[in-house]
This record gives C-alpha cells, structure tokens and sequence, in this order.
C-alpha cells in the first residue's frame, strides 16, 4: 500500500530554500534522503521563530521524531527555490503531528508527515507538551 498524505487546514508556517548541488541524486533530481533533511531545516526554522533554540530546547525539555512518511509528488533540481509549508495535524497529550509541503513555484515536490514526541532526554521518557509550546501548535500561521 502506498503513502497517502493529506494535509490539515490549519498552516503554522512557510519557509524558503534553494536546492544545492548536494541536494541531487543520481538520478539528477532532488533526493529522497534530502527531503527528510528539509524537512528538518523547515522544522527547526520554525521553532527558532517562535523563540526557541532548538528543537531539543523547547520549554526544558526536547522533541523526539517518533515516524516520518514522504509522498514523492515531482522533481525538483539545483537551483529551484522550494518553499516548505508546516500544518499541525492531531495534537496528543505527549505527540503531536507536523506536515510538510514542498513546492517549487507551483510544482508540488513532496507532502511529508512526521510524527513527534516531547522527551526529557534526563528521564529518556515521552513527557506531557508544555503548555505554551502547545499553543503554539493550535495557533494559525
């Protein structure tokens, strides 16, 4: 059975990066193991945005990526912009889900999900979201 990925309505966040000549594979198009690290560049850019370091800096505490999922939608090549879009999908008491959309003017590259904890590194436990950091994931971008 193949990935299907539905994005959620409610958008926190987009971003803009230029595809690097590393980001190419063989195959001359942008590789499937760089969209899993644009993602992350997405992520962190906006959790720097809303004031933390880090994503292992979020109100004492860090994140934790518990499943990741890509749906391969087009190509994209050295030099192209591509904006990736965060959508906050279901919210838990310790998880929460991000969605991304990569997009290349109005060529779509990917749509991503990952699903992910917060985790006291100290304890190595899944802990409760911090509140104000919860808000963050309700808010509209």
């Amino acid at each position: 059975m193949r990935v299907k990925i539905q994005l959620p309505q409610r958008k926190l966040f987009s971003t803009q990066l230029t595809l690097r000549v590393s980001d190419i594979n063989y195959g001359g198009h942008l590789g499937n193991d760089t969209v899993v690290s644009l993602i992350h560049e997405a992520r962190y850019r906006m959790f720097n945005s809303w004031g933390y370091k880090s994503d292992l800096e979020i109100e004492g505490l860090g994140t934790i990526q518990l499943d990741t999922a890509v749906q391969y939608k087009g190509e994209g090549f050295h030099g192209e912009q591509v904006v990736i879009s965060i959508y906050a999908g279901d919210i838990g008491s310790r998880t929460f889900d991000l969605f991304y959309e990569l997009k290349s003017e109005d060529k779509l590259i990917a749509l991503g999900k990952t699903g992910l904890g917060i985790f006291d590194y100290g304890t190595k436990k899944l802990v409760s979201i911090p509140e104000a950091f919860s808000d963050r994931l309700k808010q509209n971008g």
